[in-house]
Protein backbone atom coordinates (compact mmCIF):
# COMPACT_ATOMS: atom_id res chain seq x y z
CA UNK A 1 0.00 0.00 0.00
CA UNK A 2 1.71 3.25 -1.02
CA UNK A 3 2.21 6.19 1.67
CA UNK A 4 -0.78 8.36 0.11
CA UNK A 5 -3.13 6.11 0.34
CA UNK A 6 -1.96 5.06 4.05
CA UNK A 7 -2.31 8.88 5.14
CA UNK A 8 -5.76 9.10 3.38
CA UNK A 9 -7.36 6.45 5.27
CA UNK A 10 -6.11 8.24 8.28
CA UNK A 11 -6.68 11.08 7.84
CA UNK A 12 -10.50 10.00 6.66
CA UNK A 13 -10.66 7.45 10.19
CA UNK A 14 -9.36 10.57 12.30
CA UNK A 15 -11.78 12.98 10.51
CA UNK A 16 -14.63 10.65 11.19
CA UNK A 17 -13.83 10.17 15.19
CA UNK A 18 -12.95 13.82 15.79
CA UNK A 19 -16.91 13.94 14.31
CA UNK A 20 -18.68 12.05 16.52
CA UNK A 21 -16.55 12.96 19.30
CA UNK A 22 -17.50 16.59 18.72
CA UNK A 23 -20.69 15.33 18.30
CA UNK A 24 -20.90 14.20 21.62
CA UNK A 25 -19.50 16.80 23.74
CA UNK A 26 -22.00 19.33 22.28
CA UNK A 27 -24.90 17.40 23.17
CA UNK A 28 -23.82 16.53 26.45
CA UNK A 29 -23.20 20.18 26.99
CA UNK A 30 -26.93 20.99 25.36
CA UNK A 31 -28.54 18.57 27.20
CA UNK A 32 -26.82 19.35 30.56
CA UNK A 33 -27.52 22.82 30.43
CA UNK A 34 -30.99 22.10 29.59
CA UNK A 35 -31.31 19.54 32.48
CA UNK A 36 -29.98 21.71 34.58
CA UNK A 37 -32.82 24.55 34.44
CA UNK A 38 -35.75 22.12 35.86
CA UNK A 39 -33.07 19.78 38.09
CA UNK A 40 -30.56 20.98 40.94
CA UNK A 41 -27.41 21.70 38.75
CA UNK A 42 -25.02 19.67 41.34
CA UNK A 43 -26.28 16.29 40.32
CA UNK A 44 -26.88 16.91 36.95
CA UNK A 45 -22.67 18.01 36.20
CA UNK A 46 -21.67 15.21 38.13
CA UNK A 47 -23.97 13.13 36.36
CA UNK A 48 -22.77 14.70 33.16
CA UNK A 49 -19.12 14.12 34.09
CA UNK A 50 -19.27 10.70 34.78
CA UNK A 51 -20.40 10.13 31.47
CA UNK A 52 -17.90 11.95 29.75
CA UNK A 53 -15.11 10.23 31.88
CA UNK A 54 -16.44 7.20 30.58
CA UNK A 55 -16.78 7.93 26.69
CA UNK A 56 -13.26 9.56 27.11
CA UNK A 57 -11.96 6.19 28.43
CA UNK A 58 -13.01 4.36 25.66
CA UNK A 59 -12.92 7.14 22.81
CA UNK A 60 -9.80 4.66 21.47
CA UNK A 61 -13.41 2.68 20.41
CA UNK A 62 -10.67 -0.66 21.59
CA UNK A 63 -11.88 -3.59 19.45
CA UNK A 64 -12.70 -6.86 21.22
CA UNK A 65 -14.19 -7.85 24.85
CA UNK A 66 -13.27 -4.39 26.33
CA UNK A 67 -15.27 -2.34 23.39
CA UNK A 68 -18.21 -4.74 24.07
CA UNK A 69 -17.85 -3.96 28.49
CA UNK A 70 -17.18 -0.77 27.18
CA UNK A 71 -20.97 0.12 25.35
CA UNK A 72 -22.23 -1.12 28.15
CA UNK A 73 -20.87 0.76 30.98
CA UNK A 74 -21.25 3.78 28.63
CA UNK A 75 -24.93 2.72 27.73
CA UNK A 76 -26.08 2.24 31.77
CA UNK A 77 -24.58 5.51 32.26
CA UNK A 78 -26.69 7.03 30.14
CA UNK A 79 -29.84 4.87 30.87
CA UNK A 80 -28.68 6.87 35.00
CA UNK A 81 -28.83 10.30 33.00
CA UNK A 82 -32.22 9.47 31.80
CA UNK A 83 -33.67 8.67 35.09
CA UNK A 84 -32.21 12.40 35.81
CA UNK A 85 -33.36 14.31 33.30
CA UNK A 86 -35.25 13.43 29.76
CA UNK A 87 -33.10 16.03 28.33
CA UNK A 88 -30.48 13.36 28.10
CA UNK A 89 -32.02 11.54 25.35
CA UNK A 90 -30.33 13.78 22.54
CA UNK A 91 -27.45 11.33 23.85
CA UNK A 92 -28.82 8.56 22.07
CA UNK A 93 -27.81 9.64 18.36
CA UNK A 94 -23.89 9.49 19.10
CA UNK A 95 -24.56 5.90 20.89
CA UNK A 96 -26.17 4.53 18.04
CA UNK A 97 -23.41 5.68 15.89
CA UNK A 98 -20.79 3.89 18.05
CA UNK A 99 -23.12 0.76 18.36
CA UNK A 100 -22.61 0.26 14.66
CA UNK A 101 -19.02 0.40 14.89
CA UNK A 102 -17.49 -0.60 17.99
CA UNK A 103 -20.29 -3.91 18.48
CA UNK A 104 -20.50 -6.08 15.98
CA UNK A 105 -23.94 -7.97 14.37
CA UNK A 106 -25.70 -9.79 16.05
CA UNK A 107 -24.59 -8.54 19.15
CA UNK A 108 -25.54 -4.79 18.41
CA UNK A 109 -29.26 -5.06 17.07
CA UNK A 110 -30.49 -6.11 21.05
CA UNK A 111 -28.02 -2.71 21.90
CA UNK A 112 -29.69 -0.16 20.14
CA UNK A 113 -33.71 -2.05 20.85
CA UNK A 114 -32.92 -1.65 24.16
CA UNK A 115 -31.45 2.61 23.26
CA UNK A 116 -34.75 3.12 21.94
CA UNK A 117 -36.97 1.61 23.64
CA UNK A 118 -35.15 3.99 26.19
CA UNK A 119 -35.40 7.14 24.12
CA UNK A 120 -38.70 6.40 23.66
CA UNK A 121 -40.32 5.77 26.77
CA UNK A 122 -37.98 7.72 29.09
CA UNK A 123 -40.39 11.23 28.66
CA UNK A 124 -42.95 9.24 29.52
CA UNK A 125 -41.36 8.92 32.83
CA UNK A 126 -41.45 12.31 34.02
CA UNK A 127 -44.49 14.11 34.36
CA UNK A 128 -45.13 16.85 32.90
CA UNK A 129 -42.29 16.31 29.97
CA UNK A 130 -44.57 15.12 27.36
CA UNK A 131 -46.89 17.87 26.14
CA UNK A 132 -50.65 16.33 25.34
CA UNK A 133 -50.53 15.71 21.40
CA UNK A 134 -47.07 14.92 21.10
CA UNK A 135 -46.82 10.82 21.77
CA UNK A 136 -46.58 10.19 18.01
CA UNK A 137 -43.50 12.19 17.55
CA UNK A 138 -42.08 10.98 20.37
CA UNK A 139 -42.28 7.73 19.31
CA UNK A 140 -41.62 8.07 15.72
CA UNK A 141 -38.54 10.75 16.40
CA UNK A 142 -36.09 8.38 17.74
CA UNK A 143 -36.65 5.72 15.47
CA UNK A 144 -36.17 7.59 12.20
CA UNK A 145 -33.32 9.40 13.80
CA UNK A 146 -32.15 6.55 15.49
CA UNK A 147 -32.42 3.86 12.96
CA UNK A 148 -30.56 6.16 10.41
CA UNK A 149 -27.93 7.03 12.73
CA UNK A 150 -27.19 3.40 13.42
CA UNK A 151 -27.55 2.73 9.37
CA UNK A 152 -25.20 5.09 9.33
CA UNK A 153 -22.71 3.45 11.25
CA UNK A 154 -23.34 0.68 9.79
CA UNK A 155 -22.37 2.22 6.32
CA UNK A 156 -19.60 3.48 7.75
CA UNK A 157 -18.08 0.24 9.50
CA UNK A 158 -18.24 -1.43 6.23
CA UNK A 159 -16.30 1.26 4.52
CA UNK A 160 -13.37 0.56 7.41
CA UNK A 161 -13.64 -2.92 6.75
CA UNK A 162 -13.18 -2.77 3.16
CA UNK A 163 -10.22 -0.01 3.17
CA UNK A 164 -8.87 -2.88 5.74
CA UNK A 165 -9.12 -5.64 3.46
CA UNK A 166 -8.07 -3.56 0.35
CA UNK A 167 -5.29 -2.33 2.62
CA UNK A 168 -4.31 -6.42 3.13
CA UNK A 169 -4.99 -7.36 -0.07
CA UNK A 170 -2.37 -4.61 -1.46
CA UNK A 171 -0.42 -5.31 0.94
CA UNK A 172 -0.15 -8.49 -0.29
CA UNK A 173 0.36 -8.37 -3.61
CA UNK A 174 3.23 -5.62 -2.79
CA UNK A 175 4.95 -8.63 -1.31
CA UNK A 176 4.02 -10.91 -3.68
CA UNK A 177 5.96 -8.40 -6.10
CA UNK A 178 8.91 -7.87 -3.94
CA UNK A 179 9.42 -11.60 -3.91
CA UNK A 180 9.15 -11.68 -7.82
CA UNK A 181 11.92 -9.06 -7.62
CA UNK A 182 14.16 -10.87 -5.34
CA UNK A 183 13.34 -14.18 -7.36
CA UNK A 184 14.16 -12.52 -10.29
CA UNK A 185 17.25 -10.79 -9.01
CA UNK A 186 18.33 -14.48 -8.00
CA UNK A 187 17.49 -15.93 -11.56
CA UNK A 188 19.44 -13.31 -12.77
CA UNK A 189 22.69 -13.28 -10.72
CA UNK A 190 22.40 -17.24 -10.90
CA UNK A 191 22.20 -16.97 -15.31
CA UNK A 192 25.04 -14.62 -14.92
CA UNK A 193 27.14 -16.69 -12.84
CA UNK A 194 26.30 -19.92 -15.19
CA UNK A 195 27.16 -17.87 -18.08
CA UNK A 196 30.43 -17.05 -17.09
CA UNK A 197 31.12 -20.29 -15.66
CA UNK A 198 30.19 -21.81 -19.40
CA UNK A 199 32.63 -18.87 -20.90
CA UNK A 200 35.39 -19.96 -18.66
CA UNK A 201 35.04 -23.60 -19.84
CA UNK A 202 34.60 -22.42 -23.11
CA UNK A 203 38.07 -20.52 -22.62
CA UNK A 204 39.81 -23.32 -21.07
CA UNK A 205 39.34 -25.76 -24.03
CA UNK A 206 40.21 -22.96 -26.48
CA UNK A 207 43.57 -22.52 -24.47
CA UNK A 208 43.94 -26.36 -24.68
CA UNK A 209 43.45 -26.93 -27.74
CA UNK A 210 45.45 -24.20 -28.90
CA UNK A 211 48.08 -22.50 -27.27
CA UNK A 212 48.98 -25.20 -24.62
CA UNK A 213 49.00 -28.01 -27.27
CA UNK A 214 51.36 -26.10 -29.30
CA UNK A 215 53.47 -24.68 -26.42
CA UNK A 216 53.83 -28.60 -25.94
CA UNK A 217 55.13 -28.96 -29.19
CA UNK A 218 57.46 -26.08 -28.81
CA UNK A 219 58.95 -27.51 -25.51
CA UNK A 220 59.49 -31.14 -27.52
CA UNK A 221 61.18 -29.18 -30.70
CA UNK A 222 63.83 -27.12 -28.36
CA UNK A 223 64.35 -30.51 -26.45
CA UNK A 224 65.11 -32.43 -29.78
CA UNK A 225 68.66 -32.77 -31.42
CA UNK A 226 69.34 -30.42 -34.10
CA UNK A 227 72.37 -30.70 -37.07
CA UNK A 228 76.10 -28.92 -36.18
CA UNK A 229 77.00 -25.96 -38.07
CA UNK A 230 73.71 -24.72 -39.02
CA UNK A 231 70.60 -22.90 -38.26
CA UNK A 232 69.01 -25.84 -36.09
CA UNK A 233 65.59 -26.73 -38.22
CA UNK A 234 63.52 -26.52 -34.95
CA UNK A 235 63.87 -22.74 -34.62
CA UNK A 236 62.51 -22.19 -37.54
CA UNK A 237 59.42 -24.42 -36.28
CA UNK A 238 59.63 -22.92 -32.72
CA UNK A 239 59.39 -19.48 -34.24
CA UNK A 240 56.49 -20.71 -36.29
CA UNK A 241 54.61 -22.27 -33.79
CA UNK A 242 55.18 -19.35 -31.12
CA UNK A 243 53.52 -16.96 -34.14
CA UNK A 244 50.90 -19.45 -34.71
CA UNK A 245 49.94 -19.48 -30.77
CA UNK A 246 50.20 -15.70 -30.49
CA UNK A 247 47.67 -15.23 -33.62
CA UNK A 248 45.36 -17.99 -31.55
CA UNK A 249 45.52 -15.85 -27.95
CA UNK A 250 44.70 -12.57 -29.63
CA UNK A 251 41.89 -14.23 -31.27
CA UNK A 252 40.67 -16.15 -28.17
CA UNK A 253 41.23 -12.51 -26.27
CA UNK A 254 38.83 -10.78 -28.91
CA UNK A 255 36.88 -13.75 -29.39
CA UNK A 256 36.61 -14.10 -32.81
CA UNK A 257 36.69 -17.71 -35.16
CA UNK A 258 39.72 -19.70 -35.21
CA UNK A 259 43.03 -18.13 -37.07
CA UNK A 260 42.52 -21.39 -39.13
CA UNK A 261 38.92 -20.49 -40.26
CA UNK A 262 40.00 -17.27 -41.30
CA UNK A 263 40.34 -17.49 -44.83
CA UNK A 264 39.62 -20.80 -45.63
CA UNK A 265 36.62 -23.67 -45.01
CA UNK A 266 37.60 -26.78 -42.48
CA UNK A 267 38.78 -29.02 -44.70
CA UNK A 268 41.77 -26.87 -46.13
CA UNK A 269 42.35 -26.02 -42.16
CA UNK A 270 42.11 -29.76 -41.24
CA UNK A 271 44.99 -30.22 -44.51
CA UNK A 272 47.19 -27.45 -43.32
CA UNK A 273 47.10 -29.38 -40.08
CA UNK A 274 48.59 -32.83 -41.23
CA UNK A 275 50.92 -30.57 -43.37
CA UNK A 276 52.59 -29.84 -40.22
CA UNK A 277 52.21 -32.84 -38.14
CA UNK A 278 54.20 -34.68 -41.54
CA UNK A 279 56.82 -31.59 -41.28
CA UNK A 280 57.00 -32.13 -37.59
CA UNK A 281 56.99 -35.80 -36.69
CA UNK A 282 57.97 -39.10 -38.96
CA UNK A 283 53.67 -39.74 -39.18
CA UNK A 284 52.21 -40.19 -42.32
CA UNK A 285 49.00 -38.11 -42.59
CA UNK A 286 45.87 -38.14 -44.76
CA UNK A 287 42.63 -36.49 -44.72
CA UNK A 288 40.10 -37.58 -46.74
CA UNK A 289 36.84 -34.94 -47.25
CA UNK A 290 33.22 -36.19 -48.56
CA UNK A 291 32.95 -34.24 -51.48
CA UNK A 292 29.31 -33.75 -51.17
CA UNK A 293 29.85 -31.82 -47.99
CA UNK A 294 27.50 -28.93 -47.81
CA UNK A 295 28.86 -25.43 -46.61
CA UNK A 296 29.29 -25.79 -42.18
CA UNK A 297 27.84 -23.14 -40.21
CA UNK A 298 30.92 -21.05 -38.05
CA UNK A 299 30.71 -22.87 -34.71
CA UNK A 300 30.06 -26.24 -36.61
CA UNK A 301 33.69 -25.87 -37.88
CA UNK A 302 34.89 -24.06 -34.77
CA UNK A 303 34.04 -27.24 -32.76
CA UNK A 304 35.05 -29.56 -35.83
CA UNK A 305 38.55 -27.97 -35.83
CA UNK A 306 39.49 -27.59 -32.01
CA UNK A 307 38.38 -31.49 -31.75
CA UNK A 308 40.96 -32.00 -34.57
CA UNK A 309 43.43 -29.94 -32.95
CA UNK A 310 43.00 -31.87 -29.31
CA UNK A 311 43.63 -34.86 -31.36
CA UNK A 312 46.14 -34.82 -33.54
CA UNK A 313 48.01 -33.22 -30.06
CA UNK A 314 47.65 -36.30 -28.27
CA UNK A 315 48.58 -38.03 -31.58
CA UNK A 316 51.99 -36.04 -31.18
CA UNK A 317 52.49 -36.59 -27.78
CA UNK A 318 51.15 -39.80 -26.67
CA UNK A 319 49.78 -42.08 -29.51
CA UNK A 320 53.97 -43.51 -30.94
CA UNK A 321 51.64 -43.77 -34.12
CA UNK A 322 53.17 -44.46 -37.97
CA UNK A 323 49.60 -43.19 -39.56
CA UNK A 324 46.89 -40.99 -38.56
CA UNK A 325 44.11 -40.30 -41.00
CA UNK A 326 41.63 -37.56 -40.82
CA UNK A 327 37.66 -38.18 -42.65
CA UNK A 328 35.38 -35.86 -43.00
CA UNK A 329 32.25 -36.63 -43.75
CA UNK A 330 28.02 -35.83 -43.65
CA UNK A 331 26.21 -38.82 -42.54
CA UNK A 332 22.73 -38.78 -41.59
CA UNK A 333 21.91 -35.96 -41.07
CA UNK A 334 25.52 -34.47 -39.18
CA UNK A 335 28.52 -33.62 -40.24
CA UNK A 336 31.11 -36.67 -38.97
CA UNK A 337 35.26 -35.87 -37.80
CA UNK A 338 37.07 -39.34 -37.40
CA UNK A 339 41.03 -39.18 -36.52
CA UNK A 340 42.29 -42.72 -35.89
CA UNK A 341 45.75 -43.50 -35.75
CA UNK A 342 47.48 -47.00 -35.18
CA UNK A 343 49.32 -46.04 -32.58
CA UNK A 344 49.82 -47.75 -28.96
CA UNK A 345 46.26 -46.62 -27.63
CA UNK A 346 45.40 -46.73 -24.35
CA UNK A 347 43.30 -48.34 -21.66
CA UNK A 348 39.93 -45.57 -21.35
CA UNK A 349 39.37 -46.65 -17.62
CA UNK A 350 42.94 -45.48 -16.67
CA UNK A 351 43.80 -42.75 -14.41
CA UNK A 352 42.72 -39.21 -15.26
CA UNK A 353 45.67 -37.36 -17.38
CA UNK A 354 46.72 -34.64 -20.05
CA UNK A 355 45.14 -36.63 -22.66
CA UNK A 356 42.04 -37.54 -20.69
CA UNK A 357 41.44 -33.90 -20.10
CA UNK A 358 41.57 -33.54 -23.98
CA UNK A 359 38.93 -36.04 -24.51
CA UNK A 360 36.78 -34.41 -22.06
CA UNK A 361 37.04 -30.99 -23.07
CA UNK A 362 36.04 -32.63 -26.99
CA UNK A 363 33.05 -34.17 -25.51
CA UNK A 364 31.34 -31.28 -23.31
CA UNK A 365 32.54 -29.31 -26.85
CA UNK A 366 30.55 -31.27 -28.99
CA UNK A 367 27.40 -31.61 -26.45
CA UNK A 368 27.37 -28.02 -26.33
CA UNK A 369 25.87 -28.40 -29.91
CA UNK A 370 23.97 -30.75 -29.45
CA UNK A 371 26.43 -33.71 -30.92
CA UNK A 372 28.67 -36.56 -29.36
CA UNK A 373 32.16 -38.01 -29.26
CA UNK A 374 32.92 -41.55 -29.70
CA UNK A 375 36.00 -43.40 -28.65
CA UNK A 376 37.32 -46.49 -29.79
CA UNK A 377 40.52 -47.69 -28.54
CA UNK A 378 42.41 -50.13 -26.24
CA UNK A 379 45.92 -50.91 -25.81
CA UNK A 380 48.31 -51.96 -28.84
CA UNK A 381 44.89 -51.62 -30.95
CA UNK A 382 45.72 -47.49 -31.58
CA UNK A 383 42.55 -45.06 -31.13
CA UNK A 384 39.32 -43.75 -33.21
CA UNK A 385 37.77 -40.50 -32.65
CA UNK A 386 34.28 -39.92 -34.19
CA UNK A 387 33.20 -36.84 -33.26
CA UNK A 388 29.63 -36.13 -34.48
CA UNK A 389 27.46 -32.81 -34.79
CA UNK A 390 24.21 -32.84 -36.40
CA UNK A 391 23.60 -29.97 -39.42
CA UNK A 392 20.99 -27.09 -39.75
CA UNK A 393 17.61 -28.73 -41.25
CA UNK A 394 18.40 -26.61 -44.55
CA UNK A 395 22.17 -28.18 -44.61
CA UNK A 396 21.11 -31.53 -43.67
Amino acid sequence: MTDATTSARRRMLRGARFALHLITGVLVVIATVRAGSEQPLLPVMLASTVYLAWYAAGAGFARGRAAGWWMLGLGAIWAGLLALSPEYVWLAFPLLLLAGHVLRLPWSAPFVVGVLAAAILAPFLHPGAVAPGTSLAHLFGPLIGGGFAFAVSLGYDALLRDAAERERLIDSLLRAQHEAERLHDELAATQREAGATRERTRLARDLHDTIAQELSSIVMLARAEEPDGTRPRSTAQIEELAQHSLTELRRIVAALAPADLDESALADALARMLDAVRADTAIGARLRVDPDLPALPTPVEVALLRVAQSALANVRRHAQAQNVEIVLEAKDGSVVLGVADDGIGFDPAARPSDASYGLAAMRSRLREGGGELEIRTAPGEGTTIRAALPLPRGEA
